[in-house]
């Protein structure tokens, strides 16, 4: 089998040709600030991202043959984890999302690049809105705002199978909390194969991070946001997007802050020490969820790759559980795998309502 994977991100789009399990090409096209700036929405972005997948396989000599492409899943309304053939229900949704990012065009770009590939399917797996919460778990103070999912599903689903690979036992006989360690950070609790409670890690919930603000006072942000300071749209950037270690240090960029650190930056120290107490927090509420029954903590993400934040992380939460480091995501090879289940038929193949 034959299979295009493809994950836009906010500043690359990612590509990764599989012949089975066996990866032939990984691609990792990054974007200019420049390139992007002249598409007023990410939605204008879709054939020069679909232009530069076409031309990377050109390049790299794979003939457009393929048996499936698979694309990262959008913000679409919540749904149930698995493989998801792409479909008209779907590809009018995405067009219409409330929310906008580049994985949006996931969805897009598999069922277009499929179209051109005779007998190809088109698939999506494990969105960031996939929702298997626990009702308990939705209800907030006010039943105008109850909770919703948006985390990184695809990666925390694949790093909690390939713990469970490594010690022979099935993903759905543990129970995990993962954190995705990223631009956005996402915390899940896993009970059984089952993501029962995760936050809301786009815009307004959980630990901030480099590019967002997780938790805000909520009557703070009320005032805020009727202070005339700001449009609205600017308070929207200043939750996700210039927000986190972004408003605070003007950086994202974890190297860079712990040379500042490094420097007797104490400013800087603060403010990453910060995120990481957010985020072991975050982890003590996850254990609540789960009674204190934890096989296993597994840390994955970009900042994973940072033994500064791993290593402080551990000294706040390996009382709870042994904790486990899988930097970077596996996300192009999740996607893979999915789609090759799904042809192969041993992964259910569900279908967008």
């Amino acid at each position: 089998m034959h299979i295009l994977a493809v994950n836009p991100g906010s500043t690359s789009t990612k590509i990764a040709v599989y012949e089975d399990k066996t990866p032939l090409l990984v691609n990792n096209i990054r974007h200019s600030v420049e390139e992007l700036a002249k598409y007023p929405r990410v939605v204008d972005q879709f054939e020069f991202r679909k232009n530069l997948v076409l031309e990377a396989l050109e390049k790299n000599g794979i003939p457009f043959r393929f048996d499936a492409i698979v694309g990262r899943g959008g913000l679409l309304k919540p749904i149930p984890g698995g493989v998801y053939e792409v479909n008209d229900a779907m590809l009018d949704d995405i067009s219409h999302a409330m929310r906008s990012h580049a994985c949006n065009l996931g969805c897009v770009i598999a069922a277009e690049l499929a179209a051109m590939s005779p007998g190809c399917r088109a698939f999506i797996a494990d969105p960031g809105v996939v929702d298997e919460l626990d009702e308990t778990a939705r209800v907030t103070g006010s039943p105008l705002m109850p909770r919703i999912t948006i985390w990184h599903a695809l990666n925390q689903r694949a790093i909690a199978r390939r713990y469970a690979s490594e010690r022979n036992i099935r993903y759905e006989d543990l129970n995990l909390i993962i954190c995705h360690l990223g631009g956005g950070i996402s915390v899940g609790t896993h009970l059984r194969g089952r993501a029962v409670d995760v936050n809301n890690a786009l815009d307004g919930e959980g630990p901030f991070s480099p590019e967002r603000a997780g938790t805000l006072p909520a009557g703070q942000l009320i005032d805020l946001c009727y202070s005339g300071r700001f449009t609205k749209e600017e308070l929207k950037k200043r939750i996700s997007g210039s927000a986190g270690l972004a408003a605070h240090l003007g950086t994202t960029d974890i190297p860079a802050i712990e040379k500042r650190i490094e420097s007797g930056d104490e400013h800087a120290e603060l403010v990453l020490n910060a995120m990481i107490y957010q985020i072991a927090k975050c982890v003590g509420a996850a254990a609540v969820v789960l009674y204190g029954k934890i096989d296993a903590i597994l840390l994955t993400g970009g900042m994973a790759h940072s033994e500064y934040i791993t290593s402080r992380l551990k000294e706040r939460v390996s009382f709870l559980a042994p904790v486990h480091v899988y930097p970077g995501e596996d996300e192009l090879e999740a996607l893979a795998l999915n789609a090759l289940g799904a042809l192969r038929g041993e992964l259910a193949v569900q279908i967008y309502r």
